[in-house]
Parts: C-alpha cells; structure tokens; sequence
C-alpha cells in the first residue's frame, strides 16, 4: 500500500523538480536578457551624447549670433526714434541688465528717454485690486475720461497713461505737473508703484516685464499687467510689452496679451527682451507703434516673427 508519507516525498519531488527548471531557464534566459539590455543600455549613452553634443553647438551658435546682434545694435536702430520721447516702465521682475541696455538703445535710437516707473508686486496683486481702482478713480485728472472698463488693470493703465503720454495727436500734456505729481505719489504711497521723481510724459513707452506669474491668482496677475499695457497703448502714441520666453505662456502677460484679438491689433509685444535679438527687436517695435503698426515678435511658438520686417522660417 502507498502511503501518505509517500504521496508527500513524491510531491515534494516533483516541486523541487520544477523548481530547478526554473531556475535553470531563468538563468540562461537573463543571461541573453541582460545581454540584449547592455546593448541597448550603451546605444541609448551613445544617443544622449549625440543629443548633447547638437545642443552644446547650437547653444554657441546661439550665443555667437546674440553676440553679433548686440555688437551691430546700435547701427542697427540709430535715426529709428530721432526726436522721438520713450517712459519706461517696469515691474518687479524686469532684470537692471534689460533695462539698462533698453533704456541704452532707446538714446542710441535718437529718442530720450524721460523716466522710469516700477511696478511693485502689488500692483498685479488680485488682494490689491479694489486698492489700486480706489486709487486710479480718485487721482483722474481734469479733462481725462477714463475708460468705462472697472478692471484694475485697465484704471491703472487709463492713470498712468494720462500723466506719462503725451495726447498722441497733439504731443501735448494729458495732464499738469500737480496731477503728474499727485498721481505718482497716491500710487507710490499705497506701495503700488516704487517712488518717482522727476518723470516726464513721452510720446511713447515700453513696459519691460520678466516672466510668467506663478503661484495663487497667477492668471489674474498676468492678466492685470496685460490689460495696463494695453491701455498706456491707447493713452499714446504706443506701447510695446517685452519679457523674456515665459512671459508669452498663458500666465504670463505677453501670452494673455496675444490671446486678445482687440489688443493684438493695436499694441505690440517682445517675448525675448533678454536676448540681444529681442532688444533690437523692441526698438523695431516701437518705430512700428509710431508708423500705426503692431505684432508679436519673438521666439515663442504665439509669435508671429522674429522682429518687424522679418520674417519667421518656413512661413
């Protein structure tokens, strides 16, 4: 008779059995594995090193041709603005070294530039919205009519641009030196703008920004920023908005901007002021605002060219 020690010892057999097959083909199977994983291991090294190489030369051809548009700058925009008046204006994110070398083309262009205004981080701030309405209603100046639009943004801009623009059809005041003075100290006391002194109005402007707001009401900061260049636009004789790349995405000022058919026709915007390119560009732009024309220059994927008059590859 089989007994029950038996059946165990023949099952215990068999597991084991299959147990060493396994293993058996599992070893000569991750051995082939493991070879084939090494060679693919290797192809993909030798592709990131490829990739890495391209990017390397491209980034130097980048930097050779940015080199060369910042050495020939000058030539190119001299006699663009001549007799011309530029206020610029910034926000807290704009870099000293945009600015600079703006506010430098600007003159090199023959046009002077009469001042500068900085934006402070509370001035596109949702929590300071009613503050700066409150504030821009109450300084309006005699004789200006302001928008009927209540966005910050837009009374903001309507403020601004009544003091700092010239009346783009007579190139005279919009305002006097006490509405001026009042404007820029109602809005610096409420720590929406950083004190200024000595500013002039201008026939036309550049609102020099960084990049994309981010954070909590992103959007609602982007987009008050957009709407006040757009309105400083309509105050003069024109307005160009420049920032870097991520200003041009959804949460960036210049990207709220373009996705607004009414201001795209009348203000032009610069998404690469951080490049050599991108500056000339800006002063392109704003001979375009003098001669009644506008775009969007860049190169992000919602712009239409590289700068005025030239035209984008493979269009």
């Amino acid at each position: 008779m089989i007994s029950l020690r038996y059946h165990i010892v023949s099952i215990a057999a068999v597991f084991l059995a299959l147990a060493v097959g396994v293993v058996l083909g599992s070893t000569a199977l991750n051995g082939s594995l493991l070879s084939g994983l090494a060679g693919e291991k290797n192809d993909l090294a030798n592709r990131v090193a490829d990739l890495e190489a391209e990017r390397n030369a491209l980034n130097a051809q980048l930097a050779d041709a940015d080199a060369f548009a910042g050495s020939v700058g000058s030539k190119v925009v001299s006699g663009l603005l001549d007799k011309r008046s530029v206020v610029l204006v910034t926000t807290e994110d704009a870099t000293p070294a945009d600015r600079d070398t703006i506010k430098q083309l600007i003159e090199q262009s023959g046009a002077g530039v009469t001042g500068e205004v900085q934006l402070t981080e509370a001035f596109a701030d949702p929590d300071k919205a009613d503050q700066l309405r409150q504030v821009s209603t109450r300084l309006q100046p005699a004789g200006v009519q302001f928008p009927t639009a209540g966005d910050p943004g837009t009374l903001g801009g309507a403020l601004l641009g009544s003091v700092l623009l010239l009346n783009k059809d007579s190139a005279e005041p919009q305002s006097s030196p006490d509405e001026r003075a009042a404007a820029l100290s109602g809005l610096a006391d409420g720590g929406l703008i950083k004190p200024a002194e000595g500013v002039q109005p201008a026939q036309l402007a550049v609102v020099l920004t960084g990049g994309k707001a981010t954070g909590d009401g992103a959007g609602d900061r982007a987009t008050t920023l957009a709407r006040f260049a757009t309105q400083l636009d309509r105050s003069g004789a024109g307005t160009v908005l420049a920032g870097n790349a991520g200003s041009a995405e959804g949460s960036g000022a210049i990207g709220v901007a373009r996705a607004d058919t009414a201001t795209t026709s009348i203000m032009s915007t610069v998404d690469n002021v951080d490049s050599a390119a991108g500056r000339i560009g800006t002063i392109l732009a704003l001979r375009e605002q003098l001669e009644g024309g506008s775009g969007r220059y860049g190169t992000a994927g919602n712009a239409q060219s590289p700068a005025p008059g030239v035209e984008r590859e493979g269009s």
